[in-house]
């Protein structure tokens, strides 16, 4: 049963919508013993998964079951924050009419990074992942509650061609709001009613892990989740955008080796070899052959250790985002040597209120739930071949080629892994270039 379930994922183009875009018919062709629904709206702000939860909770409980089926696995799990309340009355409601005894809910607290993958597992099952593993090693698959709906939509021989998202911040109507995947920044700021200050820059997803976009002629994609408009000089931009030498020089300069980042690391709190203060001191005259280095590899980059735990106002995220960058390059990988792991008995004391940590990042008034507005179609789609983990898409269309939503325009490379990409409008392709397939709607 899991190979043609695994093929119609494939077809589809599904990938992770809640990370970097892992191509869910990776995921499928695995066997679990259980998966768990990735529902914790980790990031403040981000309201799309909430949304669909509580709207879709039956379209929720075919994706889950689907892969259930897929790999095997004898319980699927719906973890979300109680705070949440209507999604937690509806998916409890699902998952006691549709769950057939192997489908259950957990309710999560209302911490940072509740969604982190690693740390769901263990507050849901108990068990520490490996050390730079995946939640596979412990029996585990951990989906996002999109790719869920979209594995659902899989099924029906629908492709994804849109994307559920939260626009939020410095914008006249903040909302949720499906667009088509391709859909410019720009366009989606103009249906949100503008921004409301002159100058801003866009995060592209939540203010903990999201990156700042160059300007707004970016395309939203399969794993946008938000668009955050706040001024170039919040401090949730500012971090983002410093220059990787200044962060050399103002750490070497500045840090005090407090372990104030390493007493509040959520993978160091798990049992990892993760000491975020002593990979401070590589960027001071070590080289990455010293074994601290290494510990870098093992960093998610939450941003807990820069925007709530460093008192001297520097980034360990961005240290060790440099650091893992350059040993990545120069193929050092970190080697777990299956010693046991264990959680910190600070633990649960060191959690961090989301309440907390968004009065810290300069969020507050910005977290009311917008209201989801429907869909919006813009004159013109550019999408882009590469939105997922793996090789990019190749271009199975060209110029002055009328296509229609659902269409295939990019396909996975020969023996590569990666996702097939889709039209996402009605229209004429007007351009097949640099990485991009754009498409004027019809009538525009």
């Amino acid at each position: 049963m899991g190979k043609p379930i695994v093929e119609a994922i494939r077809v589809a183009g599904v990938v992770g919508a809640g990370g970097a875009g892992l191509p869910a018919h990776v995921k499928a062709d695995a066997t679990a013993q259980t998966v768990l629904v990735n529902g914790a709206s980790c990031e403040p702000l981000l309201m799309s998964d909430p949304f669909l939860m509580e709207t879709q909770a039956d379209t929720l409980m075919r994706g889950l079951k689907t892969m259930m089926d897929c790999t095997g696995a004898a319980n699927g799990i719906i973890c979300l924050k109680g705070k949440h309340a209507g999604a937690m009355r509806s998916v409890r409601e699902a998952a006691d009419r549709l769950g057939e005894g192997r489908i259950s809910v957990f309710e999560l607290g209302d911490f940072y990074p509740a969604g982190d993958e690693q740390v769901m597992v263990y507050e849901v099952l108990g068990k520490v992942v490996p050390e730079r593993g995946i939640p596979l090693q412990i029996g585990a698959v951990v989906s996002n509650v999109e790719s869920l709906c979209n594995v659902a939509h899989a099924m029906e021989g629908a492709p994804v061609t849109h994307r559920y998202l939260t626009v939020g911040c410095e914008v006249a109507r903040p909302m949720v709001v499906r667009v088509p995947v391709g859909t410019l920044v720009s366009d989606v700021l103009a249906f949100a009613g503008g921004p409301t200050i002159s100058e801003y820059r866009v995060v592209d997803g939540g203010p903990m892990m999201g990156r700042v976009l160059a300007d707004a002629q970016q395309s939203v994609t399969k794993t946008t989740s938000g668009l955050l408009v706040l001024p170039p000089d919040h401090n949730v931009v500012a971090r983002k955008v410093m220059d990787p030498a200044k962060v050399r020089r103002i750490t070497n300069t500045v840090c005090c080796q407090c372990s104030q980042c390493t007493d509040m690391c959520p993978r160091s709190l798990l049992g990892h070899s993760l000491h975020p203060h002593k990979l401070m001191r590589v960027l001071n005259g070590q080289t990455l052959e010293q074994p601290v280095a290494k510990e870098a590899l093992l960093c998610s980059e939450c941003g807990i250790c820069e925007k709530f735990a460093c008192p001297m106002g520097i980034s360990p995220r961005e240290v060790n985002a440099l650091l893992k960058k350059e040993l990545m390059g120069a193929g050092i990988k970190w080697e777990y040597d299956g010693h046991p792991l264990t959680p910190s008995r600070f633990r649960d004391e060191r959690r961090i209120p989301t309440s907390r940590l968004v009065k810290r990042l300069g969020l507050a008034g910005y977290e009311a739930h917008p209201p989801f507005v429907g869909d919006f179609e813009p004159a013109e789609v550019r999408i882009p071949l590469r939105q997922h983990i793996g090789a990019p898409a190749v271009a199975v269309v060209s110029a002055g080629q009328n296509v229609k939503v659902g269409d295939v325009i990019g396909e996975i490379p020969e023996k590569a892994m990666g996702a097939r990409v889709h039209a996402s409008i009605n229209g004429v392709v007007t351009a097949v270039e640099n990485g991009m397939v754009t498409i004027k709607g019809q009538g525009r």
